[in-house]
């Protein structure tokens, strides 16, 4: 059963790994700024049990760091369902975990992905300023203009 107009936000990343940790206080300032307004979800890497659970929503954004975008802050994309090079339970990409849940539930959420880019992922917490301020664009980004659709 789908959660009515409902939207999840799906964080990839490690808060351990300096800029890998973006996608994670992506949903620490969206849910500050908005309580209750979108499901949260925390994730290290995607898996196949994530298309069981995306299947319930109408729509989902997938937020993670992004290595090597050239002069982008951040890429805003629709999420398109693509088969899995392999079949491994552990690291897919958000087209794989969507393809999963079409075939599997017969269900296609509206799907976006937000790749913010990060340029350092040590074992060390914390954003480097890069991070920071690419953050805050795709922060900006989201709630001026995205906003208006949900």
């Amino acid at each position: 059963m789908k959660i009515p107009n409902k939207t999840l936000l799906i964080g990839i990343g490690n808060i351990g790994r300096e800029d890998d940790g973006i996608g994670w206080l992506f949903l620490d300032k969206i849910s500050e700024q908005f309580p209750g307004y979108f499901d949260v979800e925390y994730r290290y890497q995607l898996q196949v049990e994530d298309a069981e659970l995306i299947s319930h929503y109408h729509k989902v954004v997938f937020v993670d760091a992004h290595a090597g975008l050239q002069n982008q802050a951040f890429v805003w994309q629709k999420c398109s369902p693509k088969v899995p090079e392999t079949f491994t339970s552990h690291e897919l990409e958000p087209e794989a975990v969507y393809y999963l849940t079409g075939t599997i539930y017969r269900q296609f959420p509206v799907a976006y992905i937000l790749g913010i880019a990060g340029k350092s992922f040590e074992l060390q917490i914390g954003l480097t300023d890069y991070a920071k301020a690419n953050l805050q664009k795709a922060l900006d980004f989201f709630l001026h203009k995205i906003m208006k659709i949900y």
